[in-house]
C-alpha cells in the first residue's frame, strides 16, 4: 500500500525498449503541477492527499522535485501517513541521474540515495539505503532516465504508435527498471474529469489518454504490479492518472499548473 501512492507518479515517466537518440530533449518542457490525490475513480472518492511534480531546467539538464503526501483512513480508528520527497538530476544527454529520496511512514523515515550512469555501453546502479552499503547492479542497456524517458514517449504517441514496450529507471518505488507495456486508449475510456474540480487552464497541446501496465524490468514472466492509466500531453504536462492493483485504487488529478520557459543552451 505504502507503495501505490508514490507510484502516481514514479510510473508515468517512461520511454521506450527502442534506442533514445542522446539529443532528443525536444518536447518536455519546465514546468511546475500541483495533483489532488484520491482514494478511487468516483466523483465523490474521499481526498487523501497533494502531490507536487517540479521539473525545472537549465544548461546543465533536468532537475526532478516531487513531493508526496497522503492521509489514508483504512478504518475508523486506523489511518496511514505517508509521505514521500525524491531531489533527482539528470544531465542534459539523459546518460545519468542522480537522487534521494526521503520516505515516511507513520513517522518512520527511510533514506535511498542513488546514482545511476550509462558510459561505454553498460548503464550500472548505485544505491544506498539509510547508510547501508551500495547496492550494484547494472540495468538492461535501453533502459532510460524519467525526464528522458517521457519525452520519448511523446514521441512515439505523435509517431501514432498504437503499443510499444518500455524500460525506466525508477528512484522512488523499486529503485530498478520497470519493463512497462504502453497502449494508446480511445478518448471515451479516459477517466472523466471529476465535477467538483476546479478547470486548470493549459497551454495549448496535444494530448493522448494512454493505458500502461508495469512489471519489473530485470525479472520476466512476472505479473503486473500495477496498471496506469493517464493523459498525456505533449509538453509533458499529466492529468487524470489512475493507478489499479486490483484491490484499489488511487487517482491524481490536475490542481494547478505553472509552465516555464526553457534556457537557451548551446547545442550538446
Amino acid at each position: 500500500m505504502p507503495r501505490l501512492v508514490r507510484f502516481v507518479f514514479a510510473a508515468v515517466l517512461l520511454g521506450p525498449l527502442s534506442a533514445l537518440s542522446p539529443a532528443a530533449w525536444a518536447q518536455v518542457q519546465p514546468h511546475r503541477a500541483e495533483y489532488a490525490l484520491r482514494l478511487g475513480a468516483a466523483a465523490n472518492a474521499p481526498r487523501i492527499g497533494t502531490a507536487v511534480h517540479d521539473l525545472s531546467q537549465d544548461c546543465a539538464g533536468w532537475h526532478l522535485k516531487r513531493d508526496i503526501k497522503t492521509e489514508i483512513a483504512l478504518t475508523t480508528s486506523w489511518r496511514m501517513s505517508l509521505a514521500s520527497k525524491m531531489d533527482g538530476d539528470e544531465p542534459r544527454n539523459g546518460n545519468g541521474f542522480r537522487f534521494s529520496t526521503l520516505q515516511t511512514q507513520n513517522g518512520s523515515q527511510r533514506e535511498i540515495k542513488g546514482r545511476v550512469q550509462r558510459k561505454a555501453g553498460e548503464t550500472r546502479v548505485e544505491i544506498i539505503v539509510d547508510g547501508s552499503p551500495p547496492n550494484q547492479f547494472v540495468l538492461p542497456p535501453p533502459t532510460l532516465m524519467p525526464v528522458s524517458a517521457i519525452d520519448h514517449l511523446i514521441q512515439q504517441l505523435q509517431a501514432n504508435a498504437a503499443s510499444f514496450p518500455a524500460l525506466m529507471f525508477d528512484g522512488e518505488v523499486i529503485d530498478d527498471a520497470f519493463l512497462i507495456d504502453v497502449t494508446e486508449q480511445d478518448r471515451a475510456q479516459l477517466r472523466a474529469a471529476r465535477p467538483a474540480d476546479n478547470p486548470v487552464t493549459m497551454p495549448a497541446a496535444k494530448s493522448w489518454p494512454v493505458f500502461m501496465t508495469f512489471t519489473r524490468g530485470r525479472q520476466q514472466d512476472q505479473r503486473p504490479l500495477f496498471t496506469v492509466s493517464a493523459l498525456v500531453f505533449d509538453n509533458g504536462v499529466l492529468d487524470r492518472l489512475t493507478v489499479e492493483t486490483g484491490l484499489l485504487s488511487v487517482t491524481a488529478d490536475l490542481e494547478a499548473l505553472e509552465m516555464r520557459p526553457a534556457p537557451v543552451c548551446p547545442r550538446p
